[in-house]
């Protein structure tokens, strides 16, 4: 298979472009300022994981807040099926009101979604939430509770699903628990099967920090498609690697990867070199909770319906730059008609 071209040419389209697989999680947001994440002890621009009794600590901290559905694959799927694209979910919720939340929202915004809800059992079994700090810098600062979420195992791997995509995503946030690792790598196995491309985000530079050589591995042995912001794919090969460095690594791996830099836009890196696709214009940023995942969004859905890697990544600026554009890391816009008026819709 065409490493910039994910079964864009199949005979018979599937029934999903992409099959997202991650942690399902509401989001929490509040805005706040410098002063209060470090009362809270927050370092500014992470993702921490924290448990139940921080997590509140943390929530009784926070000023008033705005519930929406979150989690990085599962907005990554949203935005591909706003695109028009044919997306569905992969995760783990509770049978409680967060739950049941999600699971209306991600069905709403017409991405696939068939969960197992973990039947309550005790004050322990919750749906996975994610406390949303954004600064007024438009930076934001997370601390997560996965609940269940982190519970996602094989049985939550949809084989009928997965054998239907034409891409499997997966988070790097989820590589957190074995049986989470063992249910992506049954998926991965599902995928190449099915005869289909693996990609693979990932996530969070402390992520990367945790699981740098798992990571290598499968980069080295399953991955088609990888994304990565400049300080996660620096420090994927090593502390000390400039992102020129890192960028000829990822050449030399062959593998295709859009690599984001913030307001510097994004690098595609393909086996024959590298393209840079500027930022999309905003007027003003306003949070970039999901800017990442929008623009895995974009580039997803215009490499399964045929674009060229450059315009992908275009596409994927262009979700980006709607997202950060509000409070939120779903879409607000008609993301479809955005990408029409651009000339980079899909069909």
């Amino acid at each position: 298979m065409p490493a910039d071209d994910p079964r864009a040419e199949a005979e018979e389209p599937p029934l999903h472009d992409v099959v997202a697989v991650g942690n399902a999680l509401v989001d929490v947001l509040a805005r706040t300022d410098d002063v209060a994440l470090d009362r809270l002890g927050l370092a500014k621009g992470t993702m921490e994981l924290v448990d139940a009794v921080r997590s509140q600590t943390i929530f009784d901290g926070m000023g008033p807040t705005v519930e929406a559905s979150g989690g990085s694959a599962a907005n990554t799927a949203a935005g591909v099926a706003a695109l028009g694209g044919r997306a569905a979910f992969l995760g783990r919720v509770a049978d409680d009101a967060l739950g049941r939340t999600f699971t209306h929202d991600i069905r709403a915004a017409g991405v696939t979604f068939d969960p197992v809800p973990a039947p309550l059992d005790g004050a322990d079994t919750v749906t996975g939430h994610c406390l949303v700090l954004v600064t007024p810098d438009a930076e934001r600062t997370m601390a997560t509770h996965l609940g269940v979420a982190s519970d996602f195992d094989s049985v939550d791997v949809h084989d009928g699903h997965v054998a239907s995509a034409r891409v499997l995503y997966l988070e790097g946030y989820l590589w957190e628990r074995e049986s989470a690792k063992a249910a992506m790598r049954r998926a991965i196995d599902a995928a190449h099967g099915a005869d289909a491309a693996v990609a693979l985000s990932l996530s969070d530079p402390a992520c990367v920090g945790r699981h740098r050589r798992e990571f290598l591995e499968l980069i080295e042995e399953d991955v088609d498609l990888l994304f990565a912001n400049e300080d996660e794919i620096r420090l994927l090969f090593g502390d000390g690697t400039s992102f020129e460095a890192a960028v000829a690594r990822v050449e030399d791996s062959g593998i295709l990867a859009a690599l984001t830099r913030g307001a510097r836009g994004a690098m595609v890196v393909t086996p024959t070199g590298a393209i840079e696709v500027p930022a999309a214009p905003v007027a003003e940023v306003v949070d970039t909770t999901g800017a990442g995942d929008l623009f895995a969004a974009g580039f997803l859905a215009g490499i399964t319906h045929g674009h060229t890697p450059d315009d992908a990544a275009r596409l994927g600026a262009l979700c980006a730059a709607e997202v950060i554009s509000h409070v939120g890391a779903r879409p607000q816009d008609d993301l479809a008609a955005l990408a029409a008026a651009a000339g980079l819709a899909i069909d």
